[in-house]
């Protein structure tokens, strides 16, 4: 049979990680050995007092529905460690509990923005962004984050992107891929221009637990921005729950009541026992984030300063995250050549990166939720690859 397909699955996006962990899997089950550093994971086990709550409320009947918004207890929860994190007052009407973060994404771009709209994203960046974006019919319009500013937005070319038409912001700090972090100054002039041009700014800030250096800072803490913004955080990196799928937003009362109709009519709710151990993952005990965090800094350092041994390539310290965006543009090669080289012959599992947008070319980023045996080893596979990729160029 000949199917057909909606005309908006042809604008709908991937994501290559999940493409090279296949790839990847399928040379191990030839026998060939893979380190991985493509997916963005921590490799460390959910803190032990969250799975005791989520196999406690198993045991206890936690197997049914729940309201699509999510239950009070979490929302209650979530209100009171946003309220206190971001110093700004949030209600639990204003929070929606969603099975992952990645649904919050769609789920709000398809509320909030269509055909007419234009919405500014960081490039490179999360594809889910770009992807949700053109989906919903909107025009994506990059905002090229360079090397040379640290890879946070460059203000002046934000501002040339603005028309009447802009809808909303996106914004992801720290940021995957390249570990990048907006400055409190940043954010401010941000924010200046959402009221001013009366924009929506959607912010990720599913990383703003893995910060190595200074301190958080979000643009809903800003005056007058809470009633502007869209805050995106959630479970699987912080508390190594990726599998678990379970995040959140925080977001005006009216535009909550929306994206919760949206819940509704697309995944019902997030499972029960779930959200139950996401109430002790915010009130409970913080010190295997702290010990998780302290590894990924070690892990950080030893990756940098092993890409900028390599001749030829020169990579950044990321302040956040557990990503690193090394230049490779001296080889003159496209980066998913490069990539697929690597993994084909030195058994690197990494990403292009044209992966997260156009502006990433001539960049890689790999993943360092991976032990430091294993990186090290990667370094050393990587090292006698460039250097092969050199004499052969």
């Amino acid at each position: 049979m000949n199917y057909q397909f909606a005309e908006s699955m042809s604008r709908l996006g991937t994501e290559s990680a999940f493409e090279v962990l296949a790839k990847a899997r399928e040379m191990e089950r030839q026998g060939k050995e893979v380190i991985h550093l493509e997916i963005g994971e921590p490799d460390f086990d959910t803190p032990k007092n969250i799975v005791d709550a989520a196999v406690k409320a198993l045991q206890n009947g936690e197997h049914h529905y729940t309201p699509s918004q999510g239950i009070l207890p979490l929302r209650e929860t979530v209100a009171e460690y946003i309220g206190r994190t971001r110093a700004v007052d949030i209600k639990p009407e204003e929070v929606v509990i969603v099975p992952g973060g990645k649904p919050m994404i769609f789920l709000t771009i398809m509320t909030l923005v269509g055909p007419g709209d234009e919405v500014l994203y960081p490039n490179p960046s999360y594809p889910s962004y770009e992807s949700a974006i053109n989906f919903s019919g909107a025009k994506a319009v990059p905002i090229p984050l360079l090397e040379e500013k640290n890879f946070a937005f460059d203000l002046n070319e934000l501002k040339k992107r603005l028309t009447p038409r802009t809808k909303m912001l996106i914004i992801n700090s720290p940021s995957n891929p390249t570990g990048g972090v907006l400055s409190k100054e940043d954010l401010q002039e941000i924010a200046e221009l959402a009221i001013r041009h009366n924009f929506l700014i959607f912010t990720d800030e599913i990383y703003s637990r893995m910060l190595y250096e200074g301190e958080h800072h979000s643009v809903i803490s800003l005056p007058g921005m809470k009633e502007h913004t869209i805050l995106l955080d959630g479970y699987s990196k912080t508390y190594a729950m990726t599998g678990w799928r379970l995040g959140y937003g925080v977001m005006p009362k009216p535009i909550a009541e929306k994206v919760t109709s949206m819940v509704l009519n697309t995944v019902s709710c997030t499972s029960t026992f779930v959200q139950l151990a996401g109430i002790e993952a915010l009130k409970g005990p913080q010190t295997e984030v702290e010990k998780m965090v302290a590894e990924f800094k070690k892990r950080r350092d030893i990756i940098v300063d092993g890409l900028n041994a390599i001749p030829g390539i020169t990579c950044k310290k990321p302040q956040g995250a557990f990503y690193v965006f090394p230049n490779i543009k001296s080889f003159n090669r496209p980066a998913r050549e490069i990539a697929n080289y690597l993994l084909e012959h030195a058994g690197v599992a990494g990403l292009w990166g044209t992966a997260f947008g156009a502006w990433g070319e001539g960049y890689l980023r790999f993943s360092y939720a991976n032990s430091i045996p294993n990186i090290e080893k990667a370094l050393s596979a990587m090292k006698r690859a460039f250097a092969d990729l050199t004499v052969k160029a």
